[in-house]
């Protein structure tokens, strides 16, 4: 059924929400290693407009857009007609809602995936879309995460342990319900605690350091 293969898609635990950049937007992790070699391109999609629509009813009073983060160090063999079609879902339903995409480390699979795709975007989300060296990224993220360095994760060269909240499927207590084992309203309960803290915290902490 279309539920099954849905929950399939996020059980992967390959994209979900997890804190927020130092101006209060929330961040879409997207972790290549763990997407299937062939997927399931409608369930795929459809999970990602599931988690999109949850990041951005959690959003901060006054915030507008969010921040996608991807970790792509071992990525599938590109599989283009999922990627056109990811593509066409966010620049249909979140066209001005995506901020940045950030990407590393940049390898000759990102490249291919990147020269195939931007010709079909729009100039103005063409322009949002950074790819990075891994250096390059762990300075970006230091910069950019509301925690500066100690919310970098681990598979950026940090130390937050985001597989404690997000393991791979095998190693995954069924936290979803039914065939859900992806932890969906954890996510979404953490999402919201974190935007709380940032509210009460009057906001931005880059506004409150200088």
């Amino acid at each position: 059924t279309k539920a099954k293969a849905m929950a399939t898609a996020l059980n992967s635990g390959s994209v979900y929400w997890h804190g927020l950049t130092k101006d209060g937007k929330p961040i879409l992790w997207i972790r290549c290693n763990r997407k299937p070699w062939y997927p399931d391109v409608d369930a795929e999609v459809n999970a990602l407009i599931l988690l999109a629509d949850a990041g951005i009813r959690s959003m901060p009073k006054d915030c507008t857009d969010f921040v996608c983060l991807s970790d792509s160090t071992s990525p599938p063999p590109p599989n283009p007609t999922f990627m056109i079609n990811m593509l066409k879902a966010l620049v249909r339903g979140y066209p001005d809602r995506l901020n940045m995409l950030c990407s590393a480390p940049v390898g000759s699979i990102i490249q291919f995936v990147m020269n195939l795709l931007l010709p079909l975007m729009p100039g103005r989300l063409a322009s949002k879309v950074v790819l990075l060296g891994t250096e390059e990224m762990k300075e970006k993220l230091e910069d950019m995460l509301h925690g500066g360095k100690d919310d970098i994760p681990t598979f950026m060269g940090g130390t937050a342990d985001h597989d404690q909240y997000y393991p791979i499927e095998g190693s995954c207590p069924n936290r979803g319900e039914g065939c859900l084992k992806f932890d969906y309203h954890g996510m979404v309960e953490r999402l919201e605690a974190a935007v709380r803290e940032f509210e009460a915290n009057g906001g931005a902490k880059k506004e409150e350091e200088e």
